[in-house]
């Protein structure tokens, strides 16, 4: 966490995007840790990833949905959540990276390849993924144009 005080500025709202956070107790008690960014429906994504051929399971999956994307519908979701980076992780982190995708797919009507999954935190650990899953629902609840405060500490490591 930040030293001292830490104001943000007035950030804009920016037309077509919706940002939802809640505490899903990934690892940090009393702040919130899961943020998913929601894009209207046309809005177009891109991505530039690590060349690392270490590569954590977010950033292997990013990249196959968005090119999934190219022959499909664009994604409309960003999933992100701070304190477990889901990298050397092996196959279960695959999983659960993909299983994450599933659930806000399921939860938002939309594909998975529409959804874009990112960690940040402590590296060789699993994700807590039902705390992760059981959070998406109270992040899509509080999803607003004005939240990009929220957003910023829900993805400070």
């Amino acid at each position: 966490m930040a030293v001292g005080d830490v104001t943000m500025p007035h950030m804009h709202v920016v037309k077509g995007v919706k940002i939802g956070s809640t505490q899903a107790y990934v690892r940090y008690p009393n702040r919130r840790d899961l943020v998913v960014f929601e894009f209207a429906e046309g809005s177009q994504v891109a991505g530039v990833f690590t060349q690392s051929a270490f590569a954590a399971a977010p950033v292997l999956l990013s990249k196959k949905h968005l090119n999934e994307s190219l022959s499909a519908q664009q994604p409309r979701y960003l999933i992100i959540n701070t304190g477990n980076a889901n990298a050397a992780t092996g196959k279960l982190g695959l999983e659960n990276a993909t299983k994450t995708c599933a659930k806000l797919a399921e939860l938002a009507h939309v594909q998975p390849h529409q959804v874009l999954p990112f960690s940040t935190g402590v590296i060789g650990e699993q994700l807590p993924i039902e705390r992760l899953l059981n959070g998406i629902q109270p992040a899509l609840d509080t999803l607003d144009e004005a939240s990009w405060t929220d957003a910023a500490f829900g993805i400070m490591t």
